[in-house]
């Protein structure tokens, strides 16, 4: 199968030539078709295997040969990303694809100025990228119509929930013509999503070209225990011992990020870190200088756990795990893209024992262990499995209490010292938007 048995017109064909796309990747073969017959859809794909252009390419193609030209502040399309790197990722490719058309394409997000967004859309835009908050803010200010709008697409939607935009979600789909297609793609879907996707789609087609949450397995997956207190010397060790020349690291925190940097640089190696508190520019700065490899290390919140892609990255680290399982794949899925190989290494304490377990029940394997020598951690970390088990050592008998001299005498339990308990992993509780579900005319 090629791109033109799908259908494609000619300068499509020749963007994805000049961008090295030889066959189409199965979610491709099967929602390009899919798109081009105007059908609402739900296409799940490990990530890495091309969703982008599963969206971007046929819906390109539809604005180019039906409805009207775009008027003033109005858009044709709308594909909706939770972060702004997703967006920013997401924008690069669509004009790519679009090189040989007569398109227009921009993206708008918060943490920059407005007022060039709005000049922007003066003339109206085909495509438009968005994260929900700003589009709602340009929507506020009539600097954006929705009248014009053919498509709809959601980008990552599990994570729009997770990061909260539950209610602005339901604000924009009040905002939306009844009349127009539904596309939503993602590399995992939840229970949420899925009565999510049952409100907003009609009729949609289904794909999932591989397992439910399933890890790429180009990707070389395990753990290594460790107290938290060592963490970030173990990373220091584990650096140096591989001679890692490019990692993505991951942290919970936007402090954790600051403060494994600081440690970094203090040790005179070349690390940058992005997160939410951060203007715009200085994370697209840091982003771009570890493609272009002058930076070794890139420390992270979950804010670069989707929509970033870096050719050939051969590595990624979970400092932290992620407190939402659905988020190891996507963090671990920066690697091992397109057909190339990556690996994948989590440094886990105690107190993530049930965030361990989750991800192993989520992706359905037990991660392997490989313990560190010099390294190996004062609290245990118990043993996991892909059935959601903790299995926790036995404790000892308690002691019999003694008798005689100075009365009654409260020994307390007798713990052995490696048993710690793990505090639970709360997952957030995600409001899921309820819409209108009245009747919507099918395009």
């Amino acid at each position: 199968m090629t791109f033109a048995t799908l259908g494609l017109i000619e300068p499509l064909l020749r963007a994805l030539e000049a961008l090295g796309y030889q066959t189409p990747t199965p979610v491709q073969a099967q929602a390009i078709p899919a798109v081009l017959a105007g059908r609402d859809l739900m296409a799940a794909a490990q990530t890495g295997t091309g969703k982008t252009a599963g969206f971007a390419v046929p819906l390109l193609q539809l604005l180019t040969l039906e409805g009207p030209k775009v008027t003033a502040n109005s858009v044709r399309a709308l594909i909706l990303c939770p972060t702004r790197e997703l967006a920013e990722q997401v924008h690069a490719s669509v004009a790519q694809y679009a090189e040989h058309l007569p398109l227009t394409t921009y993206a708008v997000y918060g943490g920059v100025s407005i007022n060039p967004q709005m000049m922007k859309l003066r003339k109206g835009v085909d495509v438009l990228v968005a994260t929900p908050g700003r589009l709602i803010d340009l929507f506020r200010q009539n600097a954006l119509k929705l009248n014009q709008l053919q498509t709809l697409v959601l980008d990552e939607a599990d994570r729009m929930l997770d990061l909260g935009f539950s209610e602005e979600l339901a604000n924009i789909y009040r905002m939306l013509p009844k009349k127009r297609q539904t596309l939503l793609f993602s590399a995992t879907f939840s229970d949420d999503i899925r009565l999510l996707a049952g409100q907003m789609l009609i009729d949609p087609l289904s794909i999932e070209v591989s397992p439910r949450n399933v890890a790429a397995n180009t990707v070389k997956q395990w753990v290594v225990p460790v107290d938290k207190k060592r963490k970030a010397e173990l990373f220091v060790h584990l650096m140096r011992k591989g001679k890692w020349k490019q990692v993505l690291v991951f942290a919970k925190t936007r402090n954790g990020v600051d403060a494994l940097v600081d440690k970094l640089q203090g040790l005179g190696i070349n690390a940058d870190g992005i997160h939410g508190d951060k203007p715009q520019a200085t994370r697209q700065r840091a982003l771009d200088r570890f493609k272009a490899s002058d930076v070794q290390i890139l420390v992270a919140t979950d804010v670069a756990a989707r929509g970033l892609d870096i050719e050939d990255l051969p590595m990624v680290v979970n400092f932290d795990l992620p407190i939402v399982a659905e988020d190891y794949i996507h963090r671990i899925g920066r690697t091992g893209r397109a057909g190339n190989t990556g690996e994948a290494i989590s440094l886990v304490c105690a107190d993530e024992v049930n965030m361990l377990s989750a991800i192993e029940m989520l992706t359905r394997q037990t991660l392997t262990r490989k313990m560190e020598q010099d390294f190996e951690p004062e609290h245990r970390v118990p043993d996991t499995d892909a059935s959601g088990q903790v299995v926790k050592k036995p404790k000892k008998p308690k002691k019999p209490k003694t008798s005689g001299g100075g009365g009654k005498r409260n020994l307390g339990k007798w713990v052995e010292s490696g048993d710690v308990a793990a505090e639970p992993s709360i997952k957030p509780v995600r409001k899921v938007p309820v819409f209108n579900t009245g009747p919507r005319k099918k395009k």
